[in-house]
């Protein structure tokens, strides 16, 4: 303390240290500058080397593909596929599984995806009324089912859904919707972080990547909109998932345990038992534990 009023004190000698320090910093400034980017580019460089020899060719797929061009069409005869046919639920039963063109069998996930939507929309409704947070946790609930079924097929969790869920999360709890702003702006820096210094560790100690990004930024997201209060009950209970259905698939001999399994969909599973019945079952657990 006496050295810092010194430094009040002679105001010059405090410039001459800031300036000082300045050198020192501004040094190691200048190594990131130059490495950082390079490290990023090695990275990138033996990601897409990777990501290039296990994709599957998109020869066949339109080159300018969007969420509204071209027209819903069957993956193996690409034919378009006409209204009556894309009615929820009813045009799969109808069409008993099969496309009406060329009788290739439809992924019982499309209706099953139709219908988890359904009922997570109608819940929603249901716990929060038809308004504005309402409309809010549809939002939510809609994000997690496109990020989980995005990661459970490409291992893939897109900046573009999860940086905007995050931000989303943290306007909306500026009015205090689902929790409070400094509840929803810690949670969200201390959701990535928490992942992102685990999987760094692991990085470390074994030399492999443990963990994709895209889960750093997902605990973001499901921090801005819970806080940061639910943040160790979804990590608990996304690795309790996760190890459940690993160990499951292992043993069932479904699943290869050399081949990564994506942590997104258990994260957003988690954070949707978190967001409708998070306290009750933290009560819960804590009412166990004490008796």
């Amino acid at each position: 303390m006496e050295i810092w009023q010194y430094l009040l004190d002679n105001p010059n000698l405090g410039i001459f240290c800031g300036l000082f320090f300045g050198l020192i910093v501004g040094s190691f400034f200048n190594v990131a500058i130059h490495r950082v980017p390079l490290m990023l580019y090695r990275e990138w460089h033996q990601q897409c080397k990777e990501f290039l020899e296990e994709y599957p060719s998109l020869e066949q797929e339109p080159k300018n593909i969007n969420l509204f061009f071209p027209r819903s069409h069957c993956p193996h005869c690409k034919k378009s596929i006409p209204g009556w046919h894309n009615i929820p639920i009813i045009s799969y039963l109808l069409l008993k599984g099969k496309c009406a063109s060329c009788h290739a069998p439809i992924s019982l996930r499309y209706p099953l995806v139709e219908l988890l939507t359904a009922i997570l929309f109608a819940f929603c409704v249901y716990s929060f009324g038809l308004n504005w947070q309402g409309l809010a946790a549809i939002f939510f609930c809609g994000s997690l089912i496109v990020l989980t079924m995005i990661d459970l097929d490409h291992q893939l969790l897109p900046d573009d859904i999860t940086l905007g869920l995050m931000w989303l999360g943290l306007f909306v709890n500026i009015f205090n919707v689902f929790t409070d702003s400094t509840a929803s702006l810690i949670g969200a820096i201390t959701g990535y972080l928490s992942l992102w210094s685990v999987a760094k560790f692991y990085s470390f100690i074994t030399k492999k990547e443990g963990m994709g990004h895209g889960d750093f930024k997902l605990l973001a997201a499901l921090g801005a909109w819970l806080g940061w209060q639910n943040l160790p009950f979804i990590i608990i209970a996304a690795s309790f998932l996760g190890a459940l259905v690993g160990i499951g698939l292992i043993l069932f001999k479904r699943h290869d345990h050399r081949k990564p399994i994506p942590f997104g969909p258990y994260l957003a599973g988690a954070g949707l038992l978190a967001f409708f019945w998070g306290p009750q079952i933290i009560h819960l657990y804590v009412n166990w534990i004490l008796f």
